[in-house]
């Protein structure tokens, strides 16, 4: 009877450590292999797993059934997952461009209210990482594979001004000041 209550116990933790994790199914393809019996089928299934604060990873899994193909999946995407800092927690610090094979991805930051302007695997990726405010563009290959990847490759360049600074051995304050100077500048022409 303990053991039992244990084993409760464990799955119960299990599932509040996995808890933080929101995971999306962006899609699902069925290839079928042609045997002397007939047809077999399998399943791949490509996931994006998100905390909701910033980091992020994908996925890809491959299996005989759908939720065994998602599980795998979502596994893979739990160990690849990346950080992106984000300007007050929700929009990109800069514009960036990201490009993986033929598809190619433009990610702008956005004012506050403009919501996510993305097409499907796109919206995914940044409704996991915790994005409110982003417009974005995929140009070239619709392949979902090639625009996520094309997605976390943009991301990946995004930088922080406490990075730049740490980089440049300046003072964030000094970099954002820059920043105002340019958008005062934008604004006025």
């Amino acid at each position: 009877m303990a053991r039992d209550e244990g084993g409760r116990g464990r799955d119960h933790k299990h599932e509040e450590r996995d808890s933080e994790f929101v995971d999306r199914l962006v899609h699902i393809n069925r290839v079928a292999k042609v045997v002397k019996g007939g047809r077999r089928f399998g399943f791949a299934a490509l996931v994006v797993v998100g905390d909701q604060k910033g980091r992020v990873g994908f996925g890809h899994g491959k299996a005989r059934e759908v939720p065994e193909a998602i599980r795998k999946a979502t596994e893979a995407a739990k160990r690849g997952l990346v950080r992106v800092p984000l300007r007050e927690g929700r929009t990109l610090h800069h514009d960036v461009n990201g490009r993986h094979g033929a598809g190619r991805v433009v990610l702008r930051a956005a004012p506050a209210g403009t919501g996510i302007i993305a097409g499907g695997p796109m919206r995914a990726v940044f409704e996991s990482l915790g994005v409110h405010d982003v417009v974005a563009k995929s140009q070239g290959s619709s392949n979902p594979y090639n625009m996520i990847r094309a997605t976390f490759d943009a991301l990946g360049r995004e930088d922080s001004p406490r990075s730049v600074a740490q980089r440049r051995n300046l003072k964030v304050s000094t970099i954002q000041s820059r920043r105002q100077g340019v958008e005062a500048d934008a604004s006025d022409s």
